[in-house]
């Protein structure tokens, strides 16, 4: 009985910690901008073991203006000596899109592990999956992503877009 216990207790809170993120919602002074983006207060969302991230959409007032969206990607306890004085980390989509930005190194010749891709078609993204991230370094460090947490994804990514 206590064993049947113990496992529930480990399976609620397996789910309670995969679960989608809310979303904050604040507005600069001036009030000409918003930003929507998941609650990472207590805890980031996870894309891949050791890889966790957060949404952010900025919303401009104004018809000239476009709501942006990023993706930030934070790598666990990743800090690699690199050759070059940049390195790219690449997101790679079912459909075979590859997002990508370019990291400057440190001065001391690290990357701290951290990095925003700018998401350029959230909606594009919402109907493909993120098959894997690649962070490309002194060697190519891979991450491949679960299906529970390519769903996980979606929803993040779909409340981001229809947060108001």
């Amino acid at each position: 009985m206590k064993k049947l216990i113990l496992i529930f207790a480990f399976l609620a809170v397996n789910i309670t910690a995969n679960s989608q993120a809310k979303v904050l919602t604040s507005v600069n002074e001036a009030g000409d901008v918003a930003t929507f983006e998941l609650d990472c207060t207590s805890k980031f969302q996870t894309l891949a073991k050791g890889l966790r991230y957060n949404i952010t959409r900025h919303e401009f007032r104004g018809p000239e203006m476009k709501n942006s969206y990023r993706l930030l990607l934070v790598m666990d306890g990743f800090y690699s000596n690199t050759l070059n004085s940049t390195m790219t980390i690449s997101a790679v989509l079912s459909d075979g899109t590859v997002l990508a930005a370019k990291k400057t190194i440190e001065e001391d010749g690290y990357f701290d592990g951290a990095c925003t891709l700018k998401i350029k078609d959230p909606k594009a993204l919402l109907a493909t999956n993120i098959d894997k991230v690649i962070i490309h370094a002194d060697k190519d460090v891979v991450y491949t992503l679960s299906e529970q947490n390519k769903a996980i994804f979606k929803k993040n990514l779909s409340n981001i877009i229809n947060a108001k």
